[in-house]
């Protein structure tokens, strides 16, 4: 089962796990999620859909039982929004991957717990590349502060009810099917208006691009490689691209020139409130288990962009 199987990651690992024959149970309530983004495997007797919130709690034991792998990346992706309200991440993130380890417990039948957690839990690390045992964790958003809250309960969960757990924190991943990030939100606002890019932060903002395909290949190694009751992985591009230098390559890709470059910096050059400024992940341990990066930050933003213009 796929909690979020509509969504942009979700959905590029719904094709992965259909291409190698799988029996695959979507779980999504399409708020952020699209049925077009299933559109390749819709009518596909292996792939069941269910439209389903995991705040409602039975219709979430009701649709798992059988389930022997959850890859739990539903989750309200936004950082921002924790500034103005940040019940949404608490329900959306915090309380829905409570009622689905609670739907775990009760219905027993889980082997493998998969989880998407961020970059953001390590907050403003003074270790950069950070690896995935830098202490102390202080997110610095409460988006990042919930996905930290999640780690924690499905391990004691994991170790409680005996079943293993993989737990990625992951950089900043683009392309197809993305609906937010810099690079859609550059895309939209040059549609909108050519000669102007208004960039949040001072520009330097330096931070790890991935492309989705390596982010999908990287899961599947984690996953099929970890041995551990618990495992917790980086995944990442090996270098760091800035903010400004994304906005250059947005404005050379949709062949646009002369655009004003206008800043609206928050605290310290930050984008907003929660913003982690400077942002690389040590991926020396999922390396050693076989993957490989195949793109390094820039490569992934023009191609994220390429695909955003195209769709």
């Amino acid at each position: 089962m796929i909690t979020g199987g509509a969504g942009f990651i979700g959905s590029h690992l719904v094709d992965e796990l259909m291409t190698r024959n799988l029996d695959v149970t979507v779980l999504d309530n399409l708020s952020n999620g699209t049925l077009r983004s299933l559109g390749t495997w819709l009518g596909n007797p292996r792939l069941k859909f269910a439209h389903v919130d995991l705040l409602d709690s039975e219709d979430v034991m009701r649709i798992g039982k059988g389930c022997e792998t959850i890859f739990h990346l539903a989750a309200n992706p936004e950082v921002r929004l924790g500034t103005v309200n940040p019940v949404v991440h608490y329900e959306q993130n915090v309380l829905a991957t409570f009622n689905l380890l609670e739907a775990i417990r009760k219905i027993g039948d889980v082997r493998v717990f998969v989880f998407t957690s961020s970059s953001t839990v390590y907050g403003d690390a003074l270790d950069v590349p950070t690896p995935e045992d830098y202490a102390p964790l202080e997110p610095v958003s409460i988006y990042g502060s919930s996905k930290l809250s999640c780690e924690a309960l499905i391990v004691g969960y994991a170790h409680t009810y005996g079943f293993k757990a993989v737990i990625y924190r992951l950089a900043n991943i683009v392309g197809p099917r993305s609906t937010h990030g810099v690079v859609y939100d550059f895309v939209r606002k040059l549609r909108m208006n050519p000669k102007e890019l208004q960039v949040l932060g001072d520009g330097t903002q330096m931070k790890s691009y991935l492309f989705i395909d390596d982010c999908i290949r990287g899961m599947l190694v984690g996953f099929e490689k970890a041995d551990a009751r618990v495992e917790v992985f980086n995944i990442g591009s090996e270098d760091q691209i800035d903010v400004r230098t994304i906005a250059n390559i947005v404005i050379e890709e949709m062949g646009l020139e002369n655009v004003t470059l206008t800043f609206s910096s928050g605290p310290d050059g930050r984008g907003w409130i929660g913003d982690v400024k400077n942002m690389l992940l040590d991926t020396s341990r999922l390396k050693s288990r076989g993957w490989s990066v195949g793109r390094n930050s820039e490569e992934s933003i023009r191609l994220a962009v390429r695909n955003t213009l195209a769709s």
